[in-house]
């Protein structure tokens, strides 16, 4: 009887262990990526040649946004305020992670990043970046780095 108990508690708390602990799928991707903005075109007619921009972009996986790969977002730039109380989602292999800023003229403008990723490697691949304000006020390419690898 002894074995038996000592059998099914060596099996049990591992199990149990797993359970209790946050998913590792949630956590793969939160973190931060290094993201170049390049080729970039401003203006509603988009003929307006704007320069490169690089940032940080900080995801917190916690699942707050309706799916299971979704959270909070910051967007850190090297040259002006960071962008804050972003969110993100990952929808089957995209992300789409979106920033409410004011303008200027005290317009609504959002600021959005859309690429290819892999919640389970916490990969993000090459996407686009825009910056609407009514119209495209800006829009790029948008190169993610390797997660985790930001640089101040």
């Amino acid at each position: 009887m002894i074995r038996k108990i000592l059998a099914f508690t060596t099996t049990a708390l591992p199990l149990l262990a797993f359970a209790l602990t946050p998913s590792s799928a949630s956590a793969q991707s939160s973190g931060n990526y290094p993201v170049s903005v390049t080729e970039t075109l401003c203006g509603i007619a988009g003929n307006i040649k704007c320069g490169n921009q690089s940032y940080c972009l900080e995801l917190t996986d916690d699942g707050s946004f309706g799916r299971p790969h979704s959270g909070p977002a910051k967007l850190e730039s090297f040259d002006s305020s960071p962008l804050s109380g972003g969110t993100f989602q990952v929808i089957g292999k995209t992300i789409v992670v979106s920033f409410g800023v004011g303008s200027d003229t005290g317009e609504d403008d959002t600021v959005v990043l859309v690429a290819p990723a892999n919640a389970s490697t916490g990969t993000i691949g090459v996407g686009i970046y825009d910056l609407a304000a009514g119209g495209s006020e800006a829009s790029g390419l948008a190169t993610f780095g390797v997660k985790n690898s930001c640089s101040n």
